[in-house]
């Protein structure tokens, strides 16, 4: 079997087939991110990614490969989340203008066109790492070039593309020392790999043979069901009939299990009958649902014959209908909002920044922030999530606060699409972030604002205690599952299994001589209990620094700390 032409049908099957095969593999990606801090996002962000451009892909009917390839390349710059993802939207950016005005591939229009995307992609990133997912697609991409010279077999260039791809992830770990230290090679270049092996896939007219059910991950389930019901929530407040958003993950116990075994479908028949929106997601180990019920105990007594509660979570759905309804503006209203603005004057700053914690984005507009996107270590933001608040500002200029390096390239990339003028301050924790805010000053223009901005983020030193979830030995620590870590500007310097001994430890490794201020933000796991001991150490330890206290909520880091 041979494919001399590639034309638009084939195309279009293979970027969703490479879709479908890096979804299957989601999870092996994840766990490939070398930090052993609960951001194991990579292959999430490239999933949620390539889906943006598979929908685009979809809804398309033209018949030549160029428009096939461009929609693709859109809806994956429009859904870019993540370093990994706004790579990847590079990638295939790249592609798409190599193959403009083509009707069909050939062997060496394939080849060229990803080596035209790791042209773009490098261009995109400010400081390539050689290593990561970027080296991956330029070591294949020149071995797809050299064997399009010696045929015109499409199969047999991309059979040599992945051939390579696989050589070049294993060597990843040799250029990128965390990765040989950790064990493991780069997950951004093994989510490509899944992506390209779903294209041979394609090609070949072959079934891969991973054909497993997908398990999409809890939360964007529930996040998709959230957004179908934004778009169906033109609705009176009392019209609602299920008024609790309900989630539930519960740990199976063999014991109750023996008295009532679980059955997926079942339970999910069952709970079908006390409300709607319903999610069941079950492995060996955990049961997780999400339901909108009138009556969350019912949820909760129900889910609890099988074993004990790790995680609840219960909203009240009327209280949030309002919020919904502005939700539904910024995802489907873009349009009618454009209409708006069209009559509204723009102001002449807007300040849109990322946060997570209801505790964290009120501190971001007290300081004067219009727009906060949740968000942050574990679901980044998209372009279009930016976008959508950048026009919501409706501001002459616009300054971005990502307070995550994960998100700087999508801030980025939004900046550039949008028709006001926008600048990125590229702050990679919220405490730097906050202190750039601080510095903003409206009556000197945008240029000065953003060097005021840049520099004020170089006075502050950020920490962040989370808890580790793996075992892993990383810069000479030895760190167990579970136990507290210490991260002082991104890199892990102490782990305690104590709470606050940790928190103890990294503030004593950041407060020095010359620090004069330190700001901690409790997350919302933190006890009350927990934060006055900390405080009273801080009070008795560092008597000449000033202390400035609030309640972040944050998830996932049980403290930020700022010390200036």
């Amino acid at each position: 079997m041979t494919v001399k032409r590639l034309e638009a049908n084939k195309l279009a099957h293979m970027f969703i087939e490479g879709a479908d095969n890096l979804s299957r593999h989601v999870k092996i990606v994840d766990s490939l991110n070398v930090f052993p801090v609960p951001d194991g996002d990579t292959g999430t962000n490239m999933n949620l990614s390539i889906t943006s451009g598979v929908k685009e892909v979809q809804a398309q009917t033209a018949k030549d490969a160029a428009t096939i390839a461009a929609s693709f390349a859109k809806g994956l710059l429009m859904g870019a989340r993540g370093n990994s993802g706004v790579i990847l939207s590079q990638l295939f950016r790249g592609f798409s203008k190599a193959v403009e005005g083509k009707e069909k591939l050939n062997a060496e229009d394939f080849a060229k066109a990803f080596e035209k995307g790791v042209e773009t992609a490098y261009k995109a990133v400010i400081k390539p790492v050689e290593g990561t997912i970027l080296t991956v697609a330029k070591d294949s991409a020149k071995q797809a070039v050299k064997s399009a010279k010696k045929n015109d077999d499409i199969i047999v260039v991309m059979s040599d593309l992945i051939k390579e791809a696989k050589a070049s992830l294993k060597r990843t770990p040799d250029l990128l020392p965390v990765l040989k230290e950790v064990g493991v090679v780069d997950s951004g270049g093994q989510g490509l790999l899944y992506i390209y092996e779903g294209f041979l896939a394609v090609l070949e007219g072959k079934k891969l043979k991973d054909q497993q059910p997908v398990t999409p991950n809890m939360d964007d389930l529930v996040k998709i069901e959230h957004h179908h019901q934004s778009a169906q929530s033109h609705m009176a407040t009392e019209d609602i009939e299920f008024g609790y958003c309900t989630e539930v993950m519960v740990r199976f116990d063999q014991e109750r299990l023996k008295n009532e075994a679980f059955i997926e479908e079942d339970f999910r028949n069952e709970l079908s009958e006390i409300g709607d929106s319903l999610l069941v997601v079950s492995d060996e180990d955990l049961l997780k649902v999400h339901i909108h019920a009138e009556y969350p105990g019912e949820v909760l007594s129900r889910a609890q014959r099988y074993g004990d509660f790790i995680n609840i979570k219960i909203e009240n759905m009327r209280e949030q209908h309002t919020h919904l309804l502005d939700e539904t503006q910024a995802f489907y209203g873009a349009s009618e909002q454009a209409e708006t603005q069209k009559e509204t004057p723009k102001s002449e700053f807007g300040i849109v920044t990322v946060s997570m914690g209801e505790g964290v984005s009120k501190l971001f507009k007290g300081l004067g922030a219009q727009e906060v996107i949740q968000g942050g270590q574990t679901m980044n933001p998209s372009t279009e999530d930016i976008v959508s608040a950048i026009n919501k500002v409706n501001a002459k200029n616009i300054l971005i606060l990502p307070n995550n390096g994960n998100i700087i390239m999508a801030a980025e990339q939004a900046a550039d699409v949008v028709d006001s003028k926008a600048i990125v301050i590229p702050s990679k924790t919220v405490p730097q972030g906050l202190a750039a805010l601080l510095a903003f000053n409206p009556s000197i223009d945008i240029e000065k604002n953003a060097s005021h901005m840049n520099e004020a983020m170089k006075a502050v030193k950020s920490g962040q205690v989370t808890y580790a979830v793996r075992d892993t030995q990383i810069e000479g620590l030895q760190i167990q599952k579970d136990d507290y870590i210490g991260i002082a500007d991104k890199k892990i310097v102490n782990t305690h299994k104590d709470l606050v001994e940790a928190a103890k430890e990294l503030l004593s490794h950041m407060i020095d001589e010359d620090s004069e201020m330190v700001t901690v933000l409790a997350g919302e796991d933190v006890s009350e209990r927990e934060t006055k001991a900390l405080i009273q150490y801080l009070e008795d330890t560092f008597t000449d620094v000033e202390l400035d206290i609030h309640q972040g909520d944050q998830p996932l880091y049980s403290y930020i700390f700022s010390v200036e």
